[in-house]
């Protein structure tokens, strides 16, 4: 009897018995070229119901993909579009699609993404070491080849994340510079009476990065109870500056201010109304603390190559880099013996295990504070 089944299981699709007396299901999968008519077979009705079932299952509720010609060209920019774009800050989309259209889809872009294998990758890894590539950007293109397989794995387009078996390098460790106790004087002494130099003194006194001090804005600043309130950073979208979410959940903070930090933000917004009402309709107002003297946000690269190198000149200090001043307050209050973890929450790592792996070696007098502690409990 050829007919279609009345009821179908959820999911099913189309079940019908054809004229030999097998069994057939048709469903519709989407590939990279689009929706695709698929059919399966069987001797029975329930043998190709649980084929069919097999075949439309998939672990996120998301669409189905025929794997069988998809390459893996094809499936990152499928994976980019569906997964990445929307779900993470826009700096982050652009960094993972620049990965992907300059290493990862001319390298093995053209092969099937079944028969993407532990050797391609290690082969690619390899090769880029050998081009130049620093260890840390190799390990970047594993991060995001890493993370596509593994949403591929749970499409069930494939049956595992053969990235798992290829070993990234080990990036070497994060050079960083912070300045001394008496340099760190040096550096504010020299940014007294500057229109930043409010900045300066948070950067040092908040640990706050780059970004979230280029994008803090007036309503996040509480200057009666000597508060800032971190809720945004600078960002990029498609290459112009741009104010977007924080880098993680724990960047998200409360950060109570010294009152040398308080009295500096009061002089910078008396400061700041000033060239307000002197450039009157040409200055932009973007409720935004820190500025160009005509309201708009500060490129990073001239708050750098302006503003803070001429400070270390002044000062007569080394070059460092802005994020040096983070550093640098981390590395004057753990040398106090503030706790890791209050440092950790100031700065808004998202862990603990971050600060400690960061800073532990700039602070030798840890080891001995430590022994000398265990010795006056046990003597």
């Amino acid at each position: 009897l050829d007919r279609v089944s009345k009821k179908r299981g959820n999911g099913e699709g189309s079940i019908t018995k054809r004229k030999d007396g097998r069994w057939m299901a048709r469903y519709t999968v989407q590939t990279a070229k689009g929706p695709k008519r698929k059919h399966i077979y069987g001797r029975t009705r329930q043998e190709v119901a649980a084929k069919l079932a097999q075949a439309t299952s998939d672990q996120d509720g998301t669409l189905v993909f025929d794997a069988g010609n998809l390459t893996l060209g094809e499936y990152l920019d499928r994976w980019l579009k569906d997964s990445v774009k929307d779900t993470v800050r826009i700096s982050t989309y652009e960094r993972h699609e620049a990965i992907i259209r300059i290493h990862l889809k001319p390298a093995f872009g053209k092969l099937k993404l079944k028969a993407v294998t532990p050797a391609h990758i290690q082969g690619l890894y390899r090769d880029r070491l050998d081009g130049g590539l620093s260890p840390a950007t190799v390990q970047k293109i594993h991060a995001v080849l890493h993370k596509a397989l593994e949403q591929a794995m749970r499409w069930r387009l494939v049956p595992n994340n053969v990235a798992d078996a290829a070993r990234a390098p080990r990036p070497a460790p994060k050079r960083i510079s912070p300045l001394s106790s008496g340099e760190t004087r040096n550096l504010l002494e020299a940014a007294r009476g500057n229109r930043l130099e409010a900045l300066y003194v948070l950067a040092v006194h908040t640990g706050m990065r780059q970004g979230e001090l280029l994008a803090l804005n007036w309503e996040d600043v509480d200057l009666n109870e000597g508060v800032v309130r971190v809720s945004r950073t600078l960002t990029r979208d498609g290459g112009r500056l741009a104010i977007g979410e924080p880098k993680t959940k724990r960047s998200r903070r409360t950060i109570h201010l010294a009152q040398i930090a308080m009295r500096k933000l009061k002089g910078h917004l008396e400061r700041q109304q000033e060239e307000m009402e002197r450039l009157g309709g040409l200055y932009r107002n973007q409720g935004l603390v820190f500025t160009t003297q005509v309201g708009t946000l500060i490129n990073p690269t001239n708050l750098r190559k302006r503003s803070l190198r001429s400070l270390l000149e002044l000062a007569g200090l080394r070059r460092v880099r802005f994020h040096d001043l983070r550093h640098t307050c981390a590395t004057l209050l753990l040398s106090k013996n503030v706790h890791p973890k209050y440092v950790q929450e100031l700065l808004g790592h998202s862990s603990v295990s971050i600060t400690l792996d960061t800073y532990s070696h700039f602070v030798p007098s840890m080891g001995k504070h430590t022994a000398r502690t265990m010795e006056d409990m046990l003597s």
